[in-house]
């Protein structure tokens, strides 16, 4: 007779793994009970649709990256395919007001997806490691790590991504836990405490500079 496969964990929410780390931090403790449990709503946009936004709005105040995104949309007639994209012509992207730097990233992400080099389908994204999901991603023009590790985050909602270059995520780190603004590479190491749920770690980082910050700050969202 054959062995019954085991059944597949259940996988937590981010309001359990904040509970599960406030069990083992009284500094997290702290922070739920001060900024509540964490959010990262499910996502109203595909993921083609979030890289293409992320381009977008790079080094933009909100109210212009809002309208440049909305004239490309447009001009895509809502559609925010790689396909339609692929064959937007030049001068709809520059009418839309994207930079010669950008046009060229979206062009890039777009071949890119068409022969299989950046995976959006959310089955290929499931199979794909953070690592891979974000290495495929930096392959893009324009494409940084820290954009990789928010689409991780807020898109894919993993739960184990620690964007150490972020300097919100630092200094809140230093304010809550009460040390100077740690450096990338000193976050990283203080970070391991909080595997498999470096996720919410980041979102009470932030919180924690919006709480205890002169100045509020807003979650990359």
């Amino acid at each position: 007779m054959s062995a019954e496969p085991a059944a597949r964990p259940r996988k937590i929410t981010h309001r359990e793994a904040a509970r599960l780390l406030a069990e083992r931090d009284p500094v997290i403790a702290r922070l739920v009970a001060e900024g509540g449990l964490p959010s990262f709503p499910k996502p109203t946009e595909t993921p083609f649709e979030a890289i293409v936004r992320a381009i977008t709005y790079q080094q933009l105040a909100g109210g212009a990256a809002r309208a440049i995104h909305g004239r490309l949309i447009g001009a895509l007639d809502g559609e925010v395919t790689a396909a339609r994209l692929a064959v937007l012509p030049d001068e709809a992207l520059r009418a839309a007001g994207m930079s010669r730097n950008k046009a060229a990233s979206l062009r890039e992400l777009a071949a890119k997806v068409l022969d299989g080099t950046v995976k959006i389908e959310p089955r290929q994204l499931a199979r794909e490691s953070d690592e891979d999901v974000a290495a495929r991603l930096t392959s893009v023009r324009g494409i940084g790590k820290w954009t990789a590790e928010m689409f991780l985050m807020f898109q894919l909602r993993r739960l184990d991504i620690w964007p150490t270059g972020d300097l919100a995520v630092r200094r809140g780190y230093g304010l809550a836990w009460a040390i100077p603004t740690p450096a990338a590479r000193e976050l990283d190491a203080l970070g391991e405490v909080y595997h498999p749920y470096r996720s919410v770690a980041a979102w009470y980082c932030w919180r924690a500079a919006e709480i205890y910050g002169s100045a509020a700050v807003a979650l990359p969202v």
